[in-house]
């Protein structure tokens, strides 16, 4: 047995070379010790500088003593330590120049050697120039050419030989936990791929080690990039992966579609290989690591969603230099739509909500965010007419987002009145408001399940949408603009949110149906729709976004589980629990073209829906504000019920009223 000071008595024959790096790792890098050279970031510029100041010096020496083994004669102008000072003061004065000690040493690269290669080429001319100069002045020669030649090559030898060795023992050190990284492989071979792959090769801290790349072209075996091999994409490559104990796959920016990262994904979960995504490294955030940019991928990156372009111009038109009022801003939607207006340099951005926490956070995240922008932060209710009424006498509003509304199915099936109060009163007198005080546009966001509703929360929301395109019909000036779309990835209360906290708490998921199937779209590009939407309307018409393709939620969850690293129905559980108060099995399908007219942005569609007269839907609205005043649930569902007649209910207690309600003519 032997014992060394930094180690734990271990027997020599079992000391292999994995163990010997695994354990020095610990001591240099994580152990209580003086070294610690994780600790250290960087060499101190005056370290470098000291360094180089020897180096140049022993170029000198060993230049002279080459020149001298010559049997050739220095100029006796100057003595040696003479030539010495001069030569070294006129390198160094090159090395300042030509900027050698902007960059890190363990961060060099070829523009950094080309620097140093021109400040030593640059002072031995520099020299034979001040030697041939005192030559013309006073008849005598300063210098061997033969000797500054000699001493330029060993200076830039020596220090490129210095600048190596600090990149491989800071290399070293770096790898030397090379077992405890996750090994990936970057998924193509291009410019981008290649700079995230030089970043993980260079950066310390980080929990990947670059293994190589996956190559989508073809196959590059007798080619490696940064010391790494290229292995080619086919059906067999996780097979052929085996052997090398790959831990991920790292996606870099936009490089493949969304359709190839799905089948990637599903092979990869089939083989155990966990799936990352890095953006582009201008795109990198600074004050992150490495691991802080290249992070796992998440369901919402799998959802097949195209990018969506926008009119910049048109939106700027009607919302630059205007006053722009958001209500429900504190929300998932309403904050997204104060972020974007924010970027279009309205005049004053007046945020609207209900819930003061929300409402203070968004105010400190959005000041500082925007610090050229007005902002003015109301907390109120918009069910509260007097309050609103003041505001809007207060402000010259060109635009309103209405994004107020209470959304969550089962809560408002349980609580109708609420909903009314909310959802169809505070729309009303917004609308009205609007009206009065000659808004330009009132751009309201709606949702899909106002679509034949089966709930109390879609039926008010359809109430709503009457209303607004009611009173456009009126002959108003203000440009009523209804936009719907569905379920929000990342919203509050949404799907996903909810999955992940299951997850982590350990399981089960709850699904409420084998079949059931959601539409989803993400809060940005749903809020840049509606800012695009409102550029479109003339007045009274309701707008509906293409939200792709349907996801099955049990597939949703198996994924997600999966993503986790975890195995479904085993680690994790899956549970289906029944469908709630009032939800749909099958949404509509927003883009049914027996129900809709296409626009000039292939994402946004115009709904035909029927036009009430004013004074109908408002003796409708005065009964159902009446029942809810009475906090009378049952007559609250009726009344809607009138005004709607395609409102039916689904696994709900209001489903006896279909049986017997009185329809609207």
């Amino acid at each position: 047995m032997v014992t060394l000071p930094f180690f734990k008595p271990i027997n020599i024959n079992t000391m292999t070379w994995d163990y010997f790096k695994k354990r020095l790792s610990h001591v240099l890098l994580n152990g209580d010790n003086d070294l610690k050279f994780r600790n250290i970031s960087y060499l101190p510029r005056w370290a470098v500088v000291a360094i180089d100041s020897f180096i140049v010096i022993l170029s000198f020496l060993i230049s002279y003593l080459l020149v001298e083994n010559l049997s050739v004669s220095f100029y006796p102008s100057l003595t040696i330590l003479q030539q010495g000072f001069v030569v070294c003061l006129v390198q160094f004065s090159f090395f300042f120049v030509f900027s050698t000690y902007a960059g890190l040493i363990r961060h060099s690269t070829t523009v950094d050697i080309l620097k140093i290669a021109l400040a030593a080429i640059s002072a031995a001319l520099a020299l034979m120039m001040i030697s041939y100069g005192y030559h013309l002045l006073f008849d005598k020669k300063l210098f061997l050419v033969p000797f500054l030649a000699i001493f330029a090559t060993i200076t830039f030898g020596l220090m490129l030989l210095f600048r190596v060795v600090v990149k491989s023992v800071y290399q070293l050190f770096t790898n030397l936990n090379t077992k405890e990284k996750k090994r990936v492989l970057l998924l193509g071979v291009n410019d981008d791929t290649i700079s995230v792959g030089e970043a993980m090769t260079i950066s310390r801290n980080q929990d990947f080690d670059l293994a190589g790349f996956v190559s989508f072209t073809k196959s590059h075996s007798k080619i490696k990039i940064l010391g790494k091999p290229i292995f080619k994409y086919s059906s067999d490559l996780y097979e052929n992966l085996q052997p090398y104990d790959i831990d991920g796959i790292v996606i870099v920016g936009n490089t493949i579609s969304n359709k190839q990262k799905n089948n990637i994904v599903d092979e990869c979960l089939n083989y155990s290989i966990q799936i990352y995504n890095a953006p582009v490294i201008k795109e990198w955030n600074d004050s992150e690591s490495v691991q802080g940019n290249i992070k796992e991928i998440q369901i919402e990156d799998l959802l097949e969603r195209n990018p969506i372009v926008l009119d910049d111009s048109l939106i700027n038109e009607y919302l630059n230099n205007r006053i722009i009022l958001v209500t429900g801003g504190a929300g998932s939607i309403g904050s997204e739509i104060v972020r974007q207006v924010s970027q279009f340099n309205p005049k004053k951005l007046i945020v609207l909500d209900q819930a003061e926490s929300p409402l203070h956070e968004l105010e400190l995240e959005l000041r500082s965010m925007f610090t050229d922008v007005a902002f003015e932060f109301v907390l109120a209710d918009v069910g509260n007419l007097k309050r609103l009424t003041n505001l809007f006498n207060k402000e010259d509003i060109s635009v309103v987002f209405h994004a107020a509304a209470y959304k969550h199915v089962p809560l408002i099936e349980n609580n109708p009145s609420e909903a009314v109060f909310v959802n169809i009163i505070g729309t009303m007198h917004l609308a009205n408001l609007s009206s009065q005080f000659g808004v330009d546009r009132f751009v309201m966001v709606s949702t899909d399940k106002a679509v034949n509703p089966t709930n109390v929360m879609g039926a008010s929301k359809r109430a709503a949408e009457i209303y607004v395109q009611a009173l456009q019909a009126k002959e108003s000036k203000t440009c009523f603009i209804t936009t719907r779309f569905g379920n929000v990835l990342g919203s509050n209360g949404s799907v996903i949110p909810h999955f992940k906290k299951q997850i982590a708490a350990g399981g089960p998921v709850t699904v409420t149906h084998q079949d059931i199937i959601r539409y989803f779209m993400t809060i940005p590009e749903a809020c840049q729709l509606v800012l695009q939407a409102g550029t479109m309307g003339q007045g009274g018409e309701v707008f509906v976004f293409d939200m792709g393709k349907p996801v099955r939620i049990m597939d949703l969850a198996e994924k997600m589980i999966k993503l986790s690293g975890f195995v479904p129905y085993e680690q994790i559980d899956i549970k289906v629990i029944g469908l709630r108060p009032g939800e749909k099995l099958f949404e509509e399908l927003l883009n049914d073209k027996a129900k809709t007219l296409q626009t000039h942005h292939k994402k946004i569609m115009r709904a035909k829906d029927q036009v009430l007269c004013m004074e109908e839907v408002n003796n409708f609205i005065i009964d159902i504000a009446a029942a809810a005043e009475q906090q009378n649930n049952t007559l609250v569902v009726k009344r809607l019920k009138e005004l709607i007649p395609e409102f039916l209910s689904q696994n709900s207690i209001y489903e006896e009223l279909d049986k017997d309600v009185k329809i609207r003519t």
